[in-house]
């Protein structure tokens, strides 16, 4: 599998990473070690997670993986911290540095290869935050950091914070939603991303699963959308433009023989800015379909046809600052 820099900085990933937050709740410890096992043959490193997945039990079976099926040194550990109680965004001092030691300790690791704030918290001082993004880093237990779910006003304040003075640990990364689906960062979280040297981690590539084409005739009994607590994460999707879309993915994988799934990975993987792809799959049998993406570029006139049938609005500012003025 091909590698690429976490934006600007030293650290290398594989262009696909392996999501996590079924871990430990819909995808058992088992069937966790053999997705691990098949991401570790594609040649995959990057392994995404967060202390509130499974409420820590995703990270506890990272944990007992490690050193098992995989030694800590060839794997790249990326988790999150942010969230309190009821899903409140809690990024305080003591809130960050009391969940990383926890993740810590659930991982079996002295240390993570990227730390990153769950959401914008906005009711702790900036410089509190990122004082213990500071302070995570010069201790050891953190190499990179970077932000997840931020707006673009917000990613820009925290990266530029972070360069106003030399010795602060950079924001590399930004880890947000991107799908065919759903293309909103397109309008002021990749600029910002591109000109401060971050890049993207893309969540939910595939649309929350309806880019397989999986529910275009109801909603299978093994699928997320027949789950109490993922019906209404899938259920934004099911809708009539996200069907359009999905019926043109659909008809570029026939004509390439393909699978869905593997079009609508490739043409997010090759986006401009975006550096991995977090897969999320509940089975291995449903992350080797994944995988097969990276054999997968797809030909310029079928990514242009899935830029025009996804095709995002922008008006004003947006309009301004990506084609310039008297646009």
């Amino acid at each position: 599998m091909q590698q690429r820099p976490l934006g600007r900085s030293g650290l290398a990933v594989t262009r696909l990473g392996l999501g996590t937050m079924t871990w430990g709740r819909d995808t058992d410890p088992d069937d966790a070690a053999a997705q691990l096992k098949a991401f570790l043959d594609a040649g995959g490193t990057l392994v995404d997670t967060a202390d509130v997945y499974a409420d820590g039990d995703a990270e506890a079976v990272i944990g007992s993986l490690l050193g098992h099926l995989v030694a800590r040194e060839d794997v790249i550990i990326a988790t999150k911290a942010g969230l309190g109680g009821y899903r409140r965004r809690d990024s305080s001092r003591g809130h960050l540095l009391r969940t990383l030691d926890a993740s810590l300790r659930r991982l079996g690791t002295d240390y993570v290869d990227l730390w990153q704030l769950h959401g914008y918290d906005a009711h702790t001082p900036i410089e509190e935050t990122l004082g213990a993004l500071d302070h995570a880093v010069s201790s050891g237990r953190v190499r990179y950091v970077g932000v997840s779910n931020f707006a673009g006003w917000q990613t820009a304040q925290f990266a530029t914070w972070q360069r106003a003075y030399p010795g602060r640990a950079p924001i590399v990364a930004t880890q947000v939603e991107y799908s065919l689906l759903e293309r909103g960062i397109e309008r002021e979280v990749l600029p910002a991303a591109a000109s401060l040297g971050i890049g993207v981690l893309p969540w939910s590539p595939l649309g929350r699963g309806v880019l397989t084409g999986k529910y275009r005739n109801g909603r299978p009994l093994d699928s997320r959308a027949a789950t109490d607590h993922l019906a209404p994460f899938v259920q934004t999707y099911l809708e009539p433009r996200s069907s359009s879309i999905v019926e043109a993915v659909v008809t570029a994988a026939a004509g390439l023989g393909v699978e869905p799934l593997e079009v609508a990975l490739a043409w997010i993987r090759d986006r401009p800015g975006v550096t991995a792809p977090i897969l999320g799959a509940r089975t291995a049998g449903q992350l080797q379909g994944a995988l097969r993406s990276e054999d997968l570029t797809l030909p310029a006139e079928i990514a242009m046809a899935l830029d025009d049938v996804s095709a995002l609005t922008v008006g004003y500012p947006e309009r301004e600052g990506l084609t310039g003025p008297g646009a």
